[in-house]
């Protein structure tokens, strides 16, 4: 659809229902205890996040998470659960670790668990999935 054919209504309801932001919730907390925790139960096999596994390596971001976030069209923002907006918090319902899309102030979880757990550690198939959703 032409954006010179919408009518101002239209274009304003089309603007409100763009994502201007994703946001993803790791299923870890951010505070010491919390990140050594985790870091020590993943290496023994007892704790699990496929978004950690998604972007970041044994300690630091991953290079390729970095090049494929540059690659979306709005901000991707992580947080832990301790962390998180409320209203990210709301929407993903206690779900972790969860992706979000922002829309104005309105939250929607777009991927779960179980579609997290599914890209196996894959910067690029997580991309590729939001891209596939915008329809890009």
């Amino acid at each position: 659809m032409s954006m010179r054919r919408l009518t101002c209504r239209a274009y304003a309801q089309f603007v409100d229902q763009r994502v201007t932001e994703y946001i993803g919730i790791y299923d870890a907390d951010s505070t010491i205890f919390g990140e050594v925790s985790y870091w020590i139960g993943a290496r023994l096999g007892r704790r699990h996040c496929s978004l950690c596994d998604i972007t970041h390596g044994l300690f630091t971001e991953k290079a390729e998470w970095k090049l494929c976030r540059e690659q979306l069209h709005v901000p991707f923002t992580t947080f832990h659960r301790n962390d998180a907006p409320s209203g990210a918090l709301a929407a993903a319902g206690g779900s972790f670790p969860s992706v979000l899309a922002r829309r104005n102030d309105h939250f929607t979880v777009v991927l779960g668990p179980v579609d997290l757990d599914s890209m196996n550690g894959s910067p690029e198939v997580l991309i590729n999935r939001l891209r596939a959703l915008e329809g890009l």
